[in-house]
């Protein structure tokens, strides 16, 4: 994927004085040897210069940790630690942390082997509340040098929507729609996120697109489309001015994402693009989203925000949905009930015109809007990917900002199952466990929005652990609760 950061890890060892610091040098390099054999090597980086017992060995080991280009920290408790050390050192790092502690290795050795990171790490988390500093805790913490591997691992994902969030610029075109107040909420929370922000008018982005015409690329990248289009290119004849859209829009992305790294987009696409442009965008949208520069529609920031964590987190393409409409019960009795184990009530339709890849759709054609063309001609509504999503594990979620500038979240782990929508769009049957509690719990009850991104496999655990890290409050980062744990809004004596 572009437009996605690699994480490198810098892993520090740290001591209390008091203890032996062999302790701590001989886990540090067991647990980079269980890393070495379970991941890749290059995703973390021993910094050997030094084992932190002192601030003086804290300011050492940090300038040693950024000369090798590392973006995210890992403090490994060897022992018990010295807990201002290094919490200065994740507060004085620039980039997401972790802290993990050693656990014992063997009841031979509890005399001068013993170690004692597990009481430590009630101190580092004291400390670092104290110096309110942000770091992500495993579940649990401790462990062993396999165990502190596959922790170190599952953090990676974490870290890079992190540092991915602080070098992110999104781009915007246009005001939402009319009548889409759901899609608007402030911008404030995204300087909060460190997250940059260009708004820019249709109009710019139109005069851009004009200044395009004739150049030189549009036909390579017609013909780039049209082989992934292959024989669901239903209007080969809008391809060209897809194509030039397309060139516009990276054209606008380079010259226009300054000194951020990465860039996402919440265009417009309606009600003046089809007669302006000529056409719709989702399937362009749909060809970025895939390469990993998330479009959202309908000028969704959160949305867009959305998705780009889903990549980061993913490292694979996304797509963002309406969350549409119900599963008809004759659908439900023909193709779902005895088959899978979800009621009527856990399944639902997610929607969008054609903005999902085709890497994600089981089949698809590149046609017209079927919802515009109700009221407009059909040629300028040319540009839309349709297709049913294909089946396989889903991860439905939302970072949104309320009206009132406050962050909530949601996730729920479910599935696209392989039934056929017989229906049009970029459109797939999912099914969330307990979506119906969810649906009306969570999201009416919480007002979000119509749009929920989507991540293709279960990510709940990262995208959790990211929106948790952010500073979305516990009270509003949501999930998919189960029947034995009620809603503060849920009826007792409903269902």
């Amino acid at each position: 994927m572009i437009n996605v950061p690699e994480v490198k890890l810098g892993i520090v060892a740290v001591s209390r004085d008091c203890f032996p610091e062999s302790l701590s040098v001989n886990r540090r390099k067991a647990l980079i040897n269980a890393y070495s054999k379970k991941y890749d090597a290059k995703d973390i980086y021993e910094c050997p210069i030094c084992i932190v017992e002192s601030e003086i060995h804290m300011v050492q080991a940090l300038e040693d940790i950024k000369k090798a280009g590392c973006n995210a920290l890992c403090v490994y408790l060897g022992n018990f630690g010295p807990e201002i050390s290094e919490t200065l050192l994740a507060k004085h790092f620039d980039g997401p942390k972790m802290f993990v502690a050693a656990a014992e290795e063997s009841q031979k050795d509890l005399l001068d082997g013993r170690g004692d990171a597990y009481c430590g790490m009630l101190n580092a988390s004291y400390n670092l509340k104290l110096r309110n500093v942000g770091a992500y805790i495993p579940e649990y913490p401790v462990g062993d040098a396999d165990d502190l591997a596959d922790m170190i691992h599952d953090f990676l994902p974490i870290a890079r929507a992190l540092v991915g969030l602080s070098k992110l610029k999104i781009i915007t075109f246009g005001p939402r729609p009319m009548n889409f107040l759901a899609c608007n909420a402030p911008i404030k929370q995204l300087y909060n996120l460190g997250v940059e922000i260009e708004e820019n008018s249709e109009l710019d982005l139109f005069e851009s697109f004009n200044k395009h015409a004739g150049d030189k690329r549009i036909k390579e990248v017609a013909a780039d489309m049209a082989k992934e289009l292959g024989e669901g290119n239903k209007k080969p004849e809008v391809l060209e001015k897809l194509a030039q859209y397309e060139i516009t829009l990276l054209d606008w992305v380079e010259a226009h994402k300054g000194y951020r790294e990465y860039v996402a987009i919440a265009g417009k696409c309606w009600p003046a693009f089809q007669t302006q442009f000529g056409f719709v965008p989702c399937y362009v949208n749909s060809r970025l989203t895939g390469r990993g520069i998330p479009v959202s529609c309908e000028v969704d920031i959160y949305g867009c925000l959305s998705e780009f964590i889903g990549t980061c987190v993913s490292n694979d393409a996304v797509t963002l949905l309406d969350i549409n409409n119900s599963v008809p019960k004759d659908m439900y009795e023909e193709s779902i009930k005895g088959k899978f184990n979800y009621t009527l009530k856990d399944t639902f339709m997610g929607f969008h015109c054609g903005n999902t890849t085709t890497k994600k759709l089981a089949f698809h054609e590149m046609k017209y809007q079927k919802i515009m063309a109700r009221n407009l001609p059909i040629e300028v509504t040319n540009g839309t990917l349709e297709g049913d999503i294909a089946a396989g594990d889903i991860t439905f979620f939302r970072l949104q900002s309320t009206a009132d500038n406050k962050l909530r979240a949601y996730v729920a782990e479910g599935e696209v199952l392989p039934v056929a929508t017989k229906s049009f769009g970029g459109i797939g049957v999912f099914a969330i466990p307990e979506m119906g509690r969810f649906y009306r719990h969570v999201l009416i009850e919480k007002n979000y929005p119509h749009h929920g991104a989507v991540a293709f496999g279960h990510f709940g655990k990262p995208l959790f652990e990211v929106f948790k890290y952010i500073g979305v409050p516990l009270e509003d980062l949501n999930y998919n609760q189960p029947k034995s744990l009620p809603y503060p809004t849920e009826n007792p004596y409903c269902c």
